[in-house]
């Protein structure tokens, strides 16, 4: 029996016309692997890159839009020898994630030039400050005419390679995982980030620690662990009403109303950031919002793509989290896949996945690259301007 949710979907369909505008992105793709999964062929919310180069290997990349307007943005610039990965799970609306994938970047790029090309954790943490410096601003020019922006914000997830080290840093529950050869050649999963989520027993700790004067810092909501009964995540670029008190929200819009001002904020924008040198044994990366690990565990992720073709690989680990989504609602796939937009959100979130290669042969010499700036769910692909040479 199909759930009550189903039923509102299977109202929904569209017909077989309105299918994929994004099948020209296959052009990378074998045909054995189109006629294998014909995903995209059969639902206009799906856009990938199959896969592209870049300095020391390849990557695949894709991403399926769930609401109405898309909240996720995410970004893969090449440069000659590094690659830069942003995945920005955006919520309350799309404008910080936007305004992310617009600015952190570049952000980046201003603090690279400034320290004559040499990237460092500070590097980083300085262009997350930056950027939600810029967002906040945003806001206080925007809230007189859109209050609600000040109730925006987004997770923000960024990755470097650069001459063999990898940088990390986060925000909220985007999730980057390492697939690695260990004993006897098994492919092994290692968590790089840690989620900033109040569902997890040690960030519901922290925040009371932080907020012991505050016995409502963290309450369970309709199952739910949340922050001042409102939001999950504890970190973020934006969501200014949590962070300062002149962007509090008044109580005609009761979903984001505190029942008193906050006296310091409740969350922040300090990410946490992780070095490591890349070893032989290192074989992949996967960068994925939160809508993946909802329906796959970090070790499924890394066997799927440790045991499949490179060409299509974040199309692939899509298509698996929908199919369990689908299972989950008592649903077929090929049903799931008719549900339009905004309806879709009821059984999974907009989910984005960037699989990185590594490639070690190319780590050790510089193959020539084309820099290029792609852009998650947009038609086209930009030149990039990350050089940090």
């Amino acid at each position: 029996m199909f759930s009550w949710l189903a039923r509102i979907a299977l109202a929904c369909w569209r017909p077989v016309s309105r299918y994929a505008r994004m099948n020209k992105d296959y052009n990378n793709s074998n045909s054995d692997e189109l006629e294998e999964d014909s995903f995209s062929l059969r639902d206009s919310l799906l856009w990938c890159r199959d896969l592209e180069k870049h300095s020391c290997g390849d990557f695949s990349f894709a991403v399926v839009q769930a609401n109405e307007i898309i909240e996720d943005h995410s970004q893969v610039e090449t440069g000659k020898d590094a690659i830069f990965v942003g995945v920005y799970d955006g919520h309350g609306g799309p404008d910080a994630s936007r305004f992310i994938s617009d600015h952190l970047f570049q952000n980046l790029i201003t603090g690279l030039a400034r320290a004559n090309g040499t990237i460092s954790e500070d590097i980083l943490r300085n262009a997350f400050s930056a950027t939600e410096d810029g967002f906040l601003a945003l806001v206080r020019r925007s809230c007189g005419i859109k209050p609600l922006i000040a109730a925006i914000g987004s997770c923000c997830l960024v990755g470097v390679i650069w001459r063999g080290t990898l940088y990390v840093a986060n925000l909220g529950d985007s999730r980057a995982v390492i697939g690695y050869l260990g004993r006897s050649n098994k492919i092994v999963a290692e968590q790089l980030t840690r989620d900033h989520n109040a569902s997890i027993e040690e960030v519901r700790q922290e925040l009371r620690s932080l907020h012991p004067d505050d016995s409502h810092i963290v309450v369970m909501k309709h199952g739910v662990w949340r922050i001042k009964g409102i939001i999950q995540v504890s970190r973020s670029i934006g969501d200014a009403y949590l962070k300062r008190p002149e962007f509090s929200l008044d109580p005609s819009f009761p979903r984001f109303h505190l029942s008193e001002p906050i006296r310091r904020p409740v969350l922040t924008a300090e990410p946490l950031l992780c070095t490591r040198v890349l070893q032989p044994s290192d074989k992949f990366l996967i960068f994925a919002s939160d809508g993946l690990w909802e329906h796959l565990t970090n070790q499924q992720a890394v066997e799927i793509v440790s045991n499949s073709p490179r060409a299509g690989i974040a199309r692939r680990l899509i298509k698996t989290a929908l199919n369990e989504a689908a299972r989950k609602r008592e649903m077929r796939y090929d049903d799931l896949k008719k549900v339009d937009k905004g309806i879709r959100r009821f059984f999974h979130d907009d989910i984005t996945v960037v699989v990185i290669f590594i490639d070690q042969e190319s780590l050790s010499t510089k193959m020539p690259v084309l820099e290029q700036s792609v852009k998650g769910f947009a038609d086209s692909i930009g030149p990039s301007n990350f050089n940090i040479l």
